[in-house]
């Protein structure tokens, strides 16, 4: 058929309708590499702003105006804090939940509130456990001097009583005996101690720790073990008997406490190498809460000052050595080098 001007207009038309449509085609497939590009992007920056949120060093939300969660970290998800009944009133505030202190900041963004919480534990306790030191040394100073005068007194009361009445006196001088230590602890932890190392026989220590075991009150039926070797150490005498007074004391609270009528306390020592490993085992009450043992001022027992454990880790530690729990059974593994310098 002969083109005639309409048929001609009409195919000009289509080839410009053509290559508009390829231009669009070509402007759409940009857009969408666009977008593509946009999407993986965004991707990247909510995977960043992720990871940015759970590197924060305190818990943290975001939440929108209805309350409900927009994101949160692992710190926040491992606290018992709800955030519904935090408001921006709390700003500044600090709140206590199962033994934390946490330190709140509130802010609003957008339309969305901000919430971190600091744990302030360990600042809090260091604090309490500086005023509690103070007032207890202070006490300590106050009581040595009465305390003092009571011993002589009782000491001199059992050479004459009747002995009919020695036993009373007797248990007398043990609770003496008793308050002397807790005395002799406090200002200990609150002023510190001072090496004295000597060559000494680990046998040596056995007299004064069978004499510790005797001057302490209890009333069931306990066996004590000292297995120390006939080994020269050079330590600070005083102070590893002081220190291993304070682990079989705890074991005898531990072995009135528990539901046995008997019970058995044992210290063995073995050397490897230049450390000697001294295990120091029960068959007392269960250890409560592993993770506060050695904190000064704790402590589960009916009777104690918190200051035993703490103590002797000090005194473990200051003649280069260790002390943690024994795996598979209850008790310490305490290790000291064989020389102190």
């Amino acid at each position: 058929m002969p083109l005639n001007d309409e048929n001609l207009s009409n195919r000009n038309k289509t080839q410009e309708y053509s290559q508009e449509t390829k231009k669009l085609l070509s402007q759409l497939e940009d857009l969408i590499a666009q977008i593509d590009e946009f999407e993986k992007e965004l991707l990247e920056q909510r995977a960043l702003l992720k990871e940015v949120v759970e590197v924060q060093p305190t818990a943290l939300w975001v939440l929108n105006q209805d309350g409900s969660i927009y994101v949160n970290n692992e710190k926040a998800r491992q606290t018992r804090i709800d955030p519904k009944t935090i408001s921006p009133a709390h700003n500044d505030a600090e709140i206590e939940i199962d033994d934390h202190f946490y330190l709140l900041q509130v802010s609003k963004q957008n339309g969305k509130t901000i919430i971190t919480a600091t744990d302030n534990t360990k600042n809090k306790r260091n604090e309490r456990l500086i005023a509690m030191g103070q007032m207890a040394a202070h006490l300590a100073h106050e009581i040595r001097n009465p305390i003092g005068a009571a011993a002589i007194l009782a000491s001199t009361l059992f050479d004459k009583v009747d002995i009919r009445a020695k036993s009373i006196v007797l248990e007398i001088k043990k609770s003496i005996w008793r308050v002397e230590r807790i005395v002799k602890a406090t200002l200990l932890f609150s002023k510190g101690f001072t090496l004295n190392p000597k060559r000494f026989n680990f046998r040596d220590l056995i007299a004064e720790l069978e004499s510790g075991a005797a001057n302490y009150s209890y009333s069931k039926a306990i066996e004590f073990n000292f297995n120390l070797p006939d080994e020269v150490i050079n330590a600070d005498f005083d102070l590893i008997a002081l220190a291993l007074h304070n682990m079989i004391f705890n074991a005898i609270d531990a072995i009135e406490e528990s539901e046995n009528e008997e019970g058995a306390i044992a210290i063995n020592c073995v050397k490897d190498g230049e450390i000697y490993a001294l295990e120091i085992v029960d068959s007392g009450k269960p250890f409560e809460n592993n993770a506060r043992l050695f904190e000064a001022f704790y402590t589960s027992k009916t009777k104690g000052h918190g200051l035993g454990l703490i103590l002797t880790r000090q005194i473990i530690e200051a003649h280069g050595g260790s002390i943690a729990l024994l795996d598979g059974k209850k008790g310490f593994l305490a290790r000291l080098p064989s020389v102190v310098d």
